[in-house]
């Protein structure tokens, strides 16, 4: 059962652990229906707000909220982001040792966690907490791998309908970014909730701009997009793992740092390649699509696809990392005839060969669309756009529409003389007048369509060819080598003088890339190319987030470092009023945020400039003020003025440390550096306290030990 007067406590808990002031839509509903004891599918996309909608019941429910989590590398990092909010969280699965395991296990028994996060081949080991006694709800995050109609099935998934019958009282909740109509009710009918309530947000992104080019060229592309987008972190998908090295290759070899990642690395490699990825210590990754799956990370500001997508599904929840935080975010995808092959290649044979087949080619659609690709998308998922979004490149560059004919009908007489027998690639190049080898010594150089397309570009032909697809005057056969045939339609054109519109191809200019910039071996650029405050504020949380060995975006979002920047919050009342900043966030970092603020304010010309705030606590401090006294003169939180404490000490003022941390625990801390091998970080301590020695005395300790 939920907390008394739960409804009144749902903003307050929302502001004082996430830092905002009002749910986002369908949040509340979802919340108040589960804290009810309901079951419930949401359906929502990703950066849409979906755990939200479990992890505020959990702070509000009595006992434990379990929350079911495909890969094990990932849960870390979400239960590093439930503690930077100051919720009590932690994970159970294989990577830990008995010990381990049975301290998780005590803590549930002591209710010591609100939120626990289990793979599902882990559940067993939980047996003796699965019942009413300690369990209120149960969150299945990324739903949809429990069903084969879905595009990223997990076998792992489908023992979870044990969990309703065990546990027939307690609410789940079933959460995905993406799952059509079949989907939907397939995770119903495998999870045994078939009342659930459905909740199918909208999956307007209107922040991701959708754009898709032809695959020619695609490396030089990608390089010239990634250096255009320098200091920003993005993924590139491809669909191989030879792709994903080889492109990291040649992008590090023209001056871009990329790591690869795919199944092929060991453990420990992908975690690194991950790791480094989420810290911002990487910012390009090569990666097979299981990069990527529950990684919270908000800050992504691109997303492309090298390869083409195998369904709509995939592509929507790949493109969906990108913008997070709200902020713009740019999806690129290259398509390309080769990818569709090899596709209809993997999916053939498989037991629902039919639906990936079907998914495949509404994918193809989409990729090669005349008209807003928003629109497209959408109604995949029956939401209804009725303006054109404005921000897909075909919204932006409008198809330019003629009298293609002549084009069609040269096109359809080269697939009739070579007799229906030969791909795209062969048909082009006998447009083209190519004299390569199969040319020949096939002969084709004598047939009478043989380069009469010599004024038209390679790719233009292509782009021409893949119309006349759509429009059904020719098909591919896949079960003949992908030989390309005539339809009934094409005989209006070559013999019935039937007229075609096509549209003129859109050909991306790359900019130029300045003069060679000299490589260097550090890993990331921390210098900042202008000097702003959002630059300033951004620097300063990459150097708390090495300290405490959390990801940047763990301790502010960039969307909340831009309204610190417009607002220039001075006090931490002011700075709680920034969307994203909660009560936890505000008491461990709001002083240095503070004063970067008020240092930045004061380094202007023609500005006055502002004291410290710690010099101001410091000046009470002399005085003779009590923690507590200075804490009610100046409104601010005793943690805030610990803080201040620690860095005036730090500085070399006149403070008596033993007033606030005894010896007894600089001898803890002394003892503590001795053990902790390989990080120096804050958070290294606070983890070997097991979280119950504070920053600030840790922070003061050290200042000691290290004089």
């Amino acid at each position: 059962m939920p907390l008394p007067d739960y409804k009144k406590q749902l903003l307050p808990t929302l502001k004082k652990h996430f830092g905002y002031d009002q749910f986002r839509a369908q949040q509340q509903e979802i919340i108040e229906y589960v804290l009810e004891g309901n079951d419930a599918l949401v359906i929502m996309p990703t950066g849409g707000g979906k755990s939200m909608c479990f992890q505020v019941p959990a702070l509000l429910f009595e006992g434990l909220t379990l929350v079911v989590s495909p890969l094990i590398a990932l849960m870390k990092d979400q239960v590093d982001g439930l503690k930077a909010n100051g919720i009590q969280a932690n994970f159970y699965n294989s990577s830990q040792s008995a010990e381990e395991q049975h301290a998780i296990l005590e803590q549930v028994i002591n209710a010591q966690l609100k939120l626990l996060y289990v793979a599902p081949e882990s559940l067993a080991g939980l047996s003796n907490i699965l019942n009413e006694r300690y369990v209120s709800c149960i969150a299945i995050d990324e739903a949809h791998c429990i069903s084969s109609w879905g595009h990223d099935f997990r076998p792992s998934y489908q023992q979870l309908g044990f969990l309703k019958k065990s546990l027939p009282n307690i609410p789940i909740i079933a959460l995905t970014a993406t799952a059509d109509k079949a989907t939907r009710q397939d995770i119903l009918d495998q999870l045994k909730i078939p009342n659930a309530q459905q909740f199918i947000s909208s999956f307007d992104r209107q922040n991701i701009s959708l754009e898709v080019r032809s695959g020619t060229e695609k490396v030089k592309q990608i390089i010239s997009f990634v250096k255009k987008h320098a200091n920003e972190s993005g993924i590139i998908y491809c669909l191989s793992r030879k792709n994903t090295e080889e492109l990291a290759k040649k992008l590090n070899s023209n001056g871009v740092p990329a790591t690869a990642y795919h199944a092929g690395l060991s453990f420990n490699e992908r975690s690194k390649v991950q790791e480094d990825f989420v810290y911002d210590h990487t910012q390009v990754v090569c990666a097979t699509v299981a990069f990527g799956m529950g990684i919270d990370k908000s800050n992504v500001r691109w997303v492309i696809h090298h390869n083409m997508p195998k369904n709509i599904e995939g592509y929507y929840q790949e493109i969906g990392r990108g913008g997070r935080d709200g902020l713009p975010a740019h999806a690129l995808l290259f398509h390309s005839y080769a990818d569709v092959i090899q596709l209809r290649r993997f999916a053939s044979g498989a037991s629902n060969e039919e639906v990936q087949i079907a998914k495949l080619e509404r994918m193809k659609q989409f990729s090669e669309a005349t008209t807003c690709r928003r629109k497209i998308l959408l109604s995949y998922f029956g939401e209804l756009l009725e303006e054109n979004c404005g921000n897909c490149d075909v919204c932006k560059n409008p198809p330019q529409i003629f009298d293609g004919t002549i084009i069609a009908q040269k096109i359809l007489s080269a697939v009739y003389r070579l007799k229906e027998k030969e791909a795209i690639g062969t048909i082009l190049d006998v447009l083209r007048g190519s004299q390569n080898v199969n040319i020949l010594e096939k002969g084709y150089n004598n047939l009478k369509t043989f380069g009469i397309g010599k004024d038209i570009a390679w790719k233009d032909w292509q782009h021409f060819i893949i119309q006349l697809m759509n429009q059904g005057y020719c098909e591919i056969a896949f079960h003949k080598n992908n030989a390309l045939q005539l339809t009934e339609f094409s005989k209006n054109v070559l013999f019935k003088g039937a007229k075609v519109s096509l549209t003129r191809p859109v050909h991306i200019a790359e900019p130029k890339v300045k003069e060679k910039v000299k490589r260097t071996k550090t890993k990331r650029k921390s210098i900042p190319t202008n000097d702003t405050l959002f630059e300033r504020l951004r620097q300063l949380r990459y150097k708390i987030s090495k300290e405490e060995n959390i990801p940047a975006y763990l301790i502010f979002s960039d969307k909340t470092l831009i309204e610190m920047e417009r607002d220039r919050p001075m006090s931490i009342m002011d700075l709680m009023d920034v969307s994203g900043v909660g009560q936890h966030k505000a008491e461990t970092y709001g002083d240095e945020f503070i004063e970067e603020i008020m240092k930045f304010l004061g380094s202007k010309p023609k500005k006055e400039k502002k004291r410290s705030t710690h010099l101001i606590t410091y000046d009470l401090y002399k005085k003779g003020l009590s923690i507590e006294e200075i804490c009610m003169q100046r409104k601010l939180r005793d943690t805030t003025i610990y803080s201040h404490i620690a860095k005036l000490h730090s500085d070399g003022k006149d403070i008596n440390i033993y007033d606030f941390v005894s010896k007894r625990e600089v001898e803890d801390v002394k003892k503590a550096k001795q053990n902790i091998e390989g990080s120096t970080s804050l958070k290294a301590y606070y983890d070997y306290f097991d979280e119950q020695l504070d920053y600030f005395k840790i922070r003061l300790a050290l200042s000691v030990i290290d004089k």
